[in-house]
């Protein structure tokens, strides 16, 4: 289980009956040692701790009723480098040998008792209701935002902001809607001030004079899509009448083809 969750998977979900995080971190531990890919306690005890997030913990009261204790969060302490280089600074013995015991006493300290792993509560359940009590950690928040939604991230980036006061960083998601959206609200408006007068103006066409007849009437001028008049021509040279350019065409009745039969001899 801790194999396939470090490499080519999504996520991972699994059961367990630890009633403490702590005891769930040595019960797995010690499942890799016993299970001999681990033979020194810290580096199984790391492995474990890389890989676990959160823990949904439950628990089942007398009444039969099982509901959600606590969401517990898993952050692994990254070593850092502590150690100075100071006792160059310093020109006596006694000052030289403080220096040195500093940075002894850290060294001693990672070897023997180094702090793997921390834990807190995001979530209890206290007198019949759910409290938050401590915020998500920076990195997980970043992979909970990922493999969201957009309409899931904006979701939850309000609620970060509602509840601990977390502000989302901006979202970098090309051609998203809710990103766009997002981004137009925080970016700043333009003053009333800056904007030209004429801006709103509506262009006005000049007017054209009507064209007028030898009689003095006006032409009327074709608007656009309008059809012309259809042409006529005259029949007997005194009246006429439209061109109808279509003829009636009569169904016919189909004939058979006839074909003549001979009396084979």
């Amino acid at each position: 289980m801790i194999q396939s969750a470090q490499v080519a998977s999504k996520f991972t979900l699994f059961t367990h009956h630890a009633k403490t995080f702590p005891d769930l971190v040595t019960a797995l531990r010690n499942s890799m040692l016993r299970a001999g890919v681990f033979k020194d306690e810290r580096t199984a005890e790391e492995q474990v701790v890389q890989v676990l997030n959160f823990d949904i913990h439950l628990v089942k009261d007398f009444r039969g009723v099982r509901y959600i204790e606590r969401i517990t969060e898993c952050i692994p302490v990254e070593e850092k480098n502590e150690y100075t280089f100071d006792h160059r600074n310093e020109k006596t013995l006694e000052g030289k040998m403080d220096k040195f015991m500093d940075n002894a006493a850290i060294f001693f300290g990672k070897t023997t008792n180094r702090e793997l792993y921390k834990y807190r509560n995001i979530m209890e359940y206290v007198n019949d209701t759910y409290v938050l009590t401590n915020p998500i950690s920076d990195k997980n928040i970043s992979e909970m935002r990922i493999n969201m939604e957009d309409t899931d991230m904006v979701n939850f980036d309000q609620f970060l902001e509602r509840n601990w006061g977390i502000k989302a960083p901006k979202m970098q998601i090309a051609g998203s809607e809710a990103a766009k959206e997002m981004n137009d609200v925080r970016q700043e408006t333009v003053p009333v001030s800056s904007i030209p007068e004429d801006a709103g103006a509506v262009q006005k066409r000049p007017t054209q004079r009507p064209v007028m007849t030898k009689d003095g009437q006006p032409v009327k001028r074709r608007t656009a899509g309008q059809v012309p008049p259809m042409k006529t021509r005259p029949v007997d040279g005194t009246t006429q009448r439209p061109v109808n350019r279509t003829k009636n065409l009569q169904q016919r009745p189909i004939q058979k083809n006839r074909t003549d039969t001979k009396d084979e001899m």
